[in-house]
């Protein structure tokens, strides 16, 4: 599975208030705007694309699950029943799965069938989509040779055997593919409408069709507010009750408190000093979310970087728990592995937790050490045949990177002697694609969970995956992970043994360095109850109300 998400950290700090976005209607007579029953939250940025093939941004996520129905939805940890009317066991040694669509319509009231996913599937698929995010199709049958150009889209592992019956065939077994499919990446799309969109598709409101909770409204592909009415076509309309959901992009923490003190907001996120005050507010409801900043270090441009003693160096000389509090204060938690706490459990004892058990015997190497990493760093140089090293550190230019680069070059130059760091900050954007163009000595980097399952994070770093920009390599590492994707795929005690090993060789070697887990600050109006945050990162407002 290669996988292309690299996201910049600096945007997550506001951003993801709202996490994803994209989807409305054409339809007027589908919205139901008679009640003032309404929720009004904030994002970092706005909505970059409503076509699900293509979306990629947090912001564009959300909205896409507000007003997309995929097969299966998320009810905080619980994956329910979308489109389709039961979690199905798959079967086959684990290669089929059948999915049991009900009757359902889109927002223009035309029915919602199984060839609207053998299409959305299939168009996801197809190179000329360039879709960023197919690469969670991979292990569908003839999926990677599709996307590679070597296979027509139309011989996807995906059919309809009727209108109502939808039959998905894999290469390989994956254990996780159910809870992948509350992904909008995996969305039915109506082939009529989207042909003729043509190429306007998913670039407004109006262009967009909708079969989920809500309709997007009063976007016209730009713009920093935009507003969700719900959708009386939606099958589970019933248990919609807040009728209207309102969005502004904010990107000033002290914006964002007064927007929600002067009640223009119902969930504003805070960071830095205002971050640190809410918590005695009575509002103050903090979220922690799957989340990982870490830091990635070209091998390729910095050869200096594949000793493993300049690297744990490097991780053991930040002191994550004064990062925290001095900078973020908004609750986050340092991060000894790049899986999130909370993500994953042993399926032989539930009670044990997948990222702190792949810490036990390597916490020493996240842990702040100012000595030991001073002669690591030494002993390192001397293996490379280096007195000393200079290296650049790639931001994006929010505050919050600004803050983080002027305290790592800080801690790293004052605890590690030899080494001197510049700061390099460009915009987000660009940020992005000098990262994934490996254009960098190093790089904060971020990822969300799209799933729950340690394999989102850890098949970013096996050799030559997009998402392993520092070109770390560790052949036992990639040896685990294919074992948990192909040998042991359907054994889940070998599988979680294979996860583990893997994840502990990755925080050993400190391919990749940590830094904290996300724990977003939000002040929360309490008027609402009922808002499940899911496993997959999206809120979900079915069954939330307003009082």
């Amino acid at each position: 599975m290669k996988n292309t998400k690299a996201i910049i950290a600096g945007t997550m700090v506001l951003a993801a208030s709202t996490l994803f976005a994209a989807c409305g209607s054409n339809s007027a007579k589908a919205a139901d705007t008679t009640s003032t029953s309404t929720w009004t939250t904030m994002v970092g940025d706005g909505i970059q694309s409503m076509d699900p093939s293509v979306a990629l941004d947090l912001v564009s996520g959300q909205v896409l699950t507000d007003t997309t129905e995929t097969l299966l939805r998320y009810d905080g940890a619980v994956l329910k029943e979308g489109v389709a009317t039961s979690v199905p066991t798959a079967t086959n040694n684990g290669l089929t799965y059948t999915y049991h669509l009900r009757h359902s319509k889109w927002a223009n009231g035309e029915a919602v069938t199984a060839k609207d996913f053998v299409y959305g599937w299939q168009r996801t698929v197809d190179p000329a989509t360039k879709s960023q995010y197919n690469y969670l199709y991979s292990g569908i049958k003839n999926a990677d040779a599709i996307m590679a150009g070597k296979k027509d889209p139309s011989t996807l592992g995906v059919k309809a055997t009727d209108d109502y019956t939808l039959v998905v065939t894999l290469e390989h077994a994956i254990p996780y593919f159910n809870t992948m499919q509350a992904n909008p990446v995996f969305a039915p799309q109506n082939q009529k409408f989207v042909e003729a969109q043509g190429s306007k598709y998913g670039h407004s409101a109006s262009a967009y069709l909708s079969n989920g909770p809500y309709i997007l409204k009063d976007w016209s592909g730009t713009g920093d507010s935009w507003t969700e009415v719900k959708n009386t076509n939606y099958w589970d309309a019933k248990d919609v009750h807040i009728k209207t959901l309102k969005t502004r992009v904010v990107k000033d923490s002290q914006t964002a408190l007064n927007l929600y003190n002067t009640g223009k907001l119902d969930d504003a996120v805070l960071s830095g000093q205002q971050a640190a005050q809410a918590k005695t507010n009575k509002d103050y409801d903090p979220l922690k979310v799957s989340y990982i900043q870490y830091l990635q270090l070209n091998e390729k441009k910095v050869p200096a970087f594949k000793n493993t003693k300049i690297r744990q160096a490097i991780s053991m000389a930040i002191d994550r728990q004064q990062f925290i509090k001095k900078v973020l204060n908004d609750g986050s938690m340092p991060a000894s592995a790049v899986t999130p706490v909370g993500l994953f459990a042993n399926p032989d004892k539930p009670s044990e937790d997948f990222a702190t058990e792949s810490t036990k015997t390597t916490k020493a190497v996240t842990t702040y050490n100012k000595k030991k990493a001073a002669t690591l760093f030494a002993e390192g140089l001397k293996e490379v045949g280096e007195s000393k090293l200079s290296i650049t550190l790639l931001t994006s230019d929010t505050s919050a990177d600004k803050s983080l680069g002027q305290y790592l070059q800080n801690a790293l130059e004052q605890n590690l002697p030899g080494l001197t760091v510049a700061i390099q900050s460009v915009p987000d954007k660009a940020a992005l694609t000098k990262s994934q163009n490996g254009d960098f000595d190093i790089t904060v980097s971020g990822w969300f969970a799209d799933f729950p399952d340690p394999i989102n994070y850890l098949n970013l770093f096996t050799t030559g995956a997009d998402g392993n920009n520092g070109s770390w390599s560790n052949a036992a590492y990639d040896k685990a992970v294919k074992l948990s994707e192909t040998t042991d795929a359907n054994n889940a005690t070998k599988r979680y043994q294979d996860l583990l090993t893997a994840q502990t060789i990755l925080n050993q070697d400190a391919g990749v360095i940590p830094l904290y887990q996300q724990v977003q600050s939000h002040l929360v109006n309490a008027k609402v109850s009922g808002l499940n945050y899911g496993a997959n990162n999206m809120y979900n407002y079915v069954g939330a109300k307003v009082k």
